[in-house]
């Protein structure tokens, strides 16, 4: 049974905090002090972990300073004393873990070695858990293998002033010692406790508004004047941000007052999905738009306004408000599948029924009698539509297009005064949404300050270490976005995407800025190219209109589809007896989420070994997914399901060679399914008898290796 190791480090972490103090005496490149601490562990066998630590000042730089060679000879400097004290202390045993830490304050970096004596008697895989400091500092860990070490001469670039990591007060580790002696040369993989809990993003909430603030001021633009009168409003929809938000800049420049207004539509959230009924928004998702509109409201208070919050359907509410306060334009963003379109259009048929009189409105039309304006702007994508070098009816079927992209708009400091409202409403709780919420394992925190925080944590702070080198998330994006564990294989961005509470163009021009402060490489690009796949969703919406969403999709594909709830629900419940579709189900429905290639995977064996019709695995995505929106969701499902834009219908994710490539140790599927944990390794992804019955059998793609255990014949499809 793999054993569990807790260590509470309050002495390292006083040791830590006062290091920070001490080290600022001291020369750089000088080592500080060495500390040894003995802790009891609670394996099978009672032992001391030993903790050898070394406190190391490194050179203060300024701004900028990322490469210069005093700090590249401090690194000489260190690496040196990693080596010797390695050998020193766990008797020239190459097999010990180095455990590195960075305190961002001091540049005091913290160095740790465990001897492979104790790590001889454990069976997991090194898991970390970070928690902050009671110091400003941010806390990120990373695990060395040993064996890595590198010649001095390729030092250089092993550790940047730019990363910031810091030491926490409670680490816990599970540590495999041969599965470490046989991955040094590879990225260190995380093997998690069913029990782990991720927030996304994995900052406290001080942090987070914090973050917003400076992003806001930079986003801030004093020269911008605002001539107009009388009132506006801002309908909110799916871009619940202040940052680049246009329908909230072009109401502040074209009137005195600003009334922003959400309405808690019931078709959104009390109705159920076209053709299968399931629930049109899932409890995950409500709680996350219900999280969206709180940080919203905060924001805009920040700014000198609020957020008006009415129950009922904006076709009703928005000439109400229109009507009472003589609003002579009521501003939001534009949508492009059809229920949204008709309710936009629904609106702008109620507006032209409020005559507001010759006193109200704006100075242009104060002397007429006049109906308020809906007034739509295009935005939420990184290409804007009116940028793309072709027709959008000659849409072509690549994803890339050569097209300027526009800067993100900068508001005033201030927006307000708001006209005087008695009632600005209240946001309602899942339970008055009539939904109910359970824990989620994978906790994503809805709203803008929780998106800047995240693409700060992505782009700037957290790193992964490989070997002994230190590697921003971003610069190795490419490499890992395949995973499926975790909160870091990838940006996590998609759900602030879907609310709009993160501009994909702030996303473009941070990629820019990471690019120019850092480096640019295929990772960069890839973060962008995602974008830009995402973009190509929204307009293939427009030049298919409801094909979209037809059985046939956009190529009008005729094949016979079953409709088997049973079989579906065994799906739908994680419950078909392949542990990689199983576990991925059990994700979605616990946090929301599923990665890219989990999206894929469950979606070719719906479609392909299950012959169920795509549109009902579409529908109970559209429930559950935190980002959800129509125009990706429907797109990727035509597309997984060979009625989509993609001629290559033949995409076949064949089981078994996704599991052996993606979780070779089946540590994806022993953390969702937990029952699997204790099975070796190799058995978790093809555990037989020990786990439940396959529902069916495997048509196409079976590797060689698992054909006896899962019969079936070689697809004429393409297998991936």
């Amino acid at each position: 049974m793999p054993s569990s190791l807790t260590i509470n480090s309050n002495i390292i972490a006083m040791n830590a905090t006062s290091a920070s103090a001490v080290v600022a005496a001291h020369p750089p490149g000088e080592i500080v002090s060495e500390f040894s601490h003995h802790h009891p562990s609670s394996v099978a066998r009672t032992r001391q972990l030993s903790f050898f630590s070394y406190f190391f000042r490194a050179p203060d730089l300024s701004p900028g300073q990322k490469q210069a060679n005093d700090y590249t000879n401090s690194q000489t400097k260190l690496i040196k004393t990693i080596q010797i004290h390695g050998q020193k202390q766990a008797n020239a045993d190459t097999n010990s873990l180095r455990l590195i830490s960075w305190f961002s304050d001091h540049h005091v970096i913290h160095i740790h070695v465990l001897t492979a004596q104790l790590l001889k008697d454990l069976l997991c895989q090194p898991e970390l858990e970070s928690r902050k400091l009671e110091t400003p500092t941010t806390s990120h860990m990373g695990i060395v293998s040993p064996s890595s070490l590198l010649p001095l001469s390729q030092t250089k670039n092993i550790i940047s002033s730019s990363s910031t990591f810091a030491f926490s007060t409670q680490i816990k580790f599970r540590l495999d010692f041969r599965r470490i002696m046989s991955s040094a040369s590879k990225s260190q993989t995380q093997c998690v406790s069913s029990s782990t809990l991720y927030q996304v993003p994995g900052l406290d909430p001080l942090e987070m508004d914090s973050i917003a603030e400076k992003t806001f001021e930079r986003y801030s633009s004093n020269t911008v004047k605002n001539n107009g009168k009388g009132v506006s409003l801002v309908w909110f929809r799916n871009d619940l941000r202040v940052l680049d938000n246009e329908p909230l800049f072009k109401a502040w420049v074209s009137s005195e007052a600003i009334l922003p207004v959400y309405c808690i539509d019931p078709r959104l959230f009390q109705t159920t999905t076209y053709h299968f009924g399931f629930p049109k928004t899932g409890a995950l998702r409500a709680q996350f738009i219900m999280e969206c509109l709180g940080d919203l409201k905060k924001n805009l208070m920040k700014k000198g306004l609020n957020l008006l919050i009415q129950h009922g359907k904006p076709e009703d509410i928005l000439p109400k408000l229109a009507r009472a306060f003589g609003a002579h334009t009521v501003y939001a963003h534009k949508e492009t599948c059809s229920e949204e379109l008709q309710v936009e259009r629904s609106v702008a048929r109620s507006l032209r029924q409020v005559v507001l009189p010759p006193t109200q409105g704006n100075s242009s039309r104060s002397s007429l009698s006049h109906s308020p304006k809906l007034e739509l702007s295009w935005g939420g994508t990184l290409y804007h539509l009116d940028d793309l070098p072709f027709n959008i009816n000659s849409l072509p079927d690549s994803v890339e297009a050569k097209c300027t992209i526009r800067g993100c708009i900068k508001l005033p400091k201030s927006l307000g005064p708001p006209p005087s409202i008695d009632d600005w409403g209240i946001i309602p709780s899942i339970e008055q949404l009539g939904l109910h919420l359970e824990k989620a394992r994978m906790r994503f925190m809805g709203g803008e300050a929780a998106a800047l925080g995240r693409v700060t944590e992505y782009f700037w702070k957290k790193a992964r270490i490989i070997g002994l080198l230190l590697y921003d998330l971003l610069k190795i994006y490419k490499e890992t976005r395949n995973g499926m564990l975790g909160p870091d294989y990838s940006t996590k961005f998609s759900p602030w995407l879907a609310s709009g509470s993160l501009s994909p163009r702030f996303v473009y021009e941070e990629v820019k800025r990471y690019e120019k402060e850092r480096q640019a490489n295929d990772s960069t690009y890839w973060v962008l190219f995602e974008l830009i796949w995402r973009d190509y969703f929204r307009f293939v919406s427009i030049k298919h209109g409801n094909s979209l969403f037809y059985l046939g999709g956009p190529r009008k594909v005729e094949q016979r589809w079953r409709q088997d709830q049973k079989l579906f629900e065994t799906w739908r419940n994680g419950c078909t007896g392949y542990p990689l579709i199983d576990a991925n189900m059990k994700e979605l429905s616990a946090s929301g989420f599923m990665s890219n290639r989990g999206r894929q995977i469950v979606c070719s064996f719906l479609v392909r070994d299950m012959g169920i019709d795509w549109r009902m695995g579409a529908e109970w995505f559209e429930t559950c997914l935190l980002d959800y929106d129509p125009c990706s969701n429907y797109g990727n499902w035509t597309y997984g399901a060979g009625v989509g834009n993609d001629p290559r219908e033949d995409r076949y994710f064949s089981i078994p060679k996704q599991a052996q490539t993606y979780d070779p140790d089946g540590e994806y599927v022993a953390f969702w399914l937990p029952e699997l944990l204790p099975l070796p390794r190799e058995k978790r992804n093809f555990p037989g008898k020990s786990y439940i019955a396959q529902v069916v059998p495997l048509k196409f793609g079976n590797t060689s290796t698992q054909r006896s255990k899962y019969g079936g014949r070689q697809s004429r499809l393409q297998s991936r």
